[in-house]
């Protein structure tokens, strides 16, 4: 029988360090991130398609990043963001909903970035950043790793085995640590690095469901000429609709739900008990 992957723990620094290290050497850590967890490493195409096959995604499946809140505006070229859209309403409407908790925007690309984290959509080279929100301990972890690996991105993605494995309609993302470790239990060089108390994390953010968290698009931003400009939310996660439109209507912004994110996502289910 494999031996049981070791658990690290969010709230102590020696293990912060130990995981950190872990990731730059090319582990696949899976890491507590606001109230649930996602899978974080190296951002190289390497690693990425390494783990795309894991999960048993299509082996060139592009990947999201993620990186310390400070460096999140760095991730995306303001130069190529429509005229129509103030750079200052993104910035402070990206300044609401991460200062709150865990979200994801979706704008242009950086050139630094790499083809493997990068999509291109009507016309513009786009980028995913997803972050854990302003007071997640989570964020120690990341600097940790971009000073390791001596990036300042990294790549993340959801804690789960695809549908395209398991055949299910929706696999949702984890957020307690036995039931991730077992998922991934074939990888040999697994780190976790956990919420001690996964309750008190969730407890945390009350207005978020655990699961993957919402995606808001700005780089194509719809409406009329004379109209406030309408942003798309491209995947309807843990963060409801109606608080996202909140945080955007003092700045002059509207959003609307695009048709993949029709369907909110699921919360995963766990039959008996895990740790």
């Amino acid at each position: 029988m494999d031996a049981p992957t070791p658990t690290l723990y969010l709230d102590r620094p020696e293990d912060v360090a130990v995981a950190a290290r872990a990731l730059a050497g090319g582990a696949v850590v899976a890491a507590a991130f606001a109230n649930f967890y996602v899978i974080v490493t190296r951002p190289d195409a390497a690693t990425v398609r390494r783990v795309n096959l894991a999960k048993g995604r299509p082996i060139h499946q592009v990947g999201s990043i993620t990186t310390a809140v400070g460096r999140i505006p760095a991730m995306f070229d303001w130069s190529r963001i429509s005229p129509r859209l103030p750079v200052g309403r993104v910035r402070a409407l990206m300044d609401a909903l991460y200062g709150a908790g865990p979200f994801g925007f979706r704008g242009p690309a950086a050139d630094r970035l790499p083809e493997h984290l990068t999509q291109i959509d009507q016309g513009l080279r786009t980028t995913q950043v997803i972050a854990p929100g302003l007071t997640c301990p989570s964020n120690a972890f990341f600097e940790r790793a971009l000073a390791e690996t001596g990036s300042d991105h990294l790549y993340i993605t959801s804690a789960n085995r695809s549908r395209h494995l398991t055949g299910a309609a929706e696999e949702p993302a984890h957020w307690k640590a036995g039931g991730l470790a077992a998922d991934f239990a074939h990888l040999d060089d697994l780190v976790v690095l956990a919420h001690r108390d996964e309750a008190a994390a969730r407890a945390a953010y009350p207005g978020y469901l655990t699961t993957s968290v919402t995606l808001l698009s700005f780089h194509a931003p719809e409406g009329e000429l004379e109209e406030p400009p309408v942003l798309t939310v491209d995947r309807h996660g843990s963060l409801h609709l109606d608080e996202v439109r909140r945080a955007a209507a003092p700045l002059g912004l509207q959003v609307r739900l695009g048709g993949a994110a029709r369907q909110r996502l699921q919360v995963r289910g766990y039959a008996g008990a895990l740790v």
